[in-house]
């Protein structure tokens, strides 16, 4: 028996596949999911999403959203994912450093803008943290 799970951000399906296992980052910490668990619904954080199959694991990095597990299927809702293969450290660290710097001369900002390069910091961060875990 195994799970469906896909990822999905705004730009389409970022990944799907049956898998025997997911752990998922949540704001209450990892929550490890397998076949036959209970319907379930939480706030994804930003972080690394592990994926077990066929004694393999995969590593992605995801931003905030939402995980819905309904009997063998979970959806992740996500602004964004990335496989841990495709993460290029010096790219993801001018990234940060661009959006850190706007929040550093972040005045009279919207909060909605706040809230995306808070973000964003956040995302970037899990990124170099999935890739330095991987080398």
């Amino acid at each position: 028996m195994s799970l469906h799970l896909e990822i999905v951000t705004p730009q389409g399906k970022a990944y799907e596949s049956p898998v025997d296992q997911v752990i998922l980052p949540t704001k209450q910490g990892e929550v490890g999911l397998l076949p036959g668990h209970l319907p379930l619904l939480t706030q994804v954080d930003a972080g690394e999403l592990r994926v077990l199959h066929g004694g393999k694991t995969e590593y992605l990095a995801v931003s905030a959203g939402f995980a819905q597990v309904m009997q063998d299927k979970i959806s992740v809702l996500t602004e964004s994912a990335i496989d841990v293969a495709q993460i290029e450290p010096a790219v993801v660290e001018r990234a940060m450093a661009k959006a850190e710097a706007k929040l550093k001369e972040a005045v009279d900002m919207e909060p909605e803008e706040l809230e995306r390069l808070e973000t964003m910091v956040r995302y970037h961060q899990a990124q170099l943290l999935v890739k330095q875990k991987k080398r």
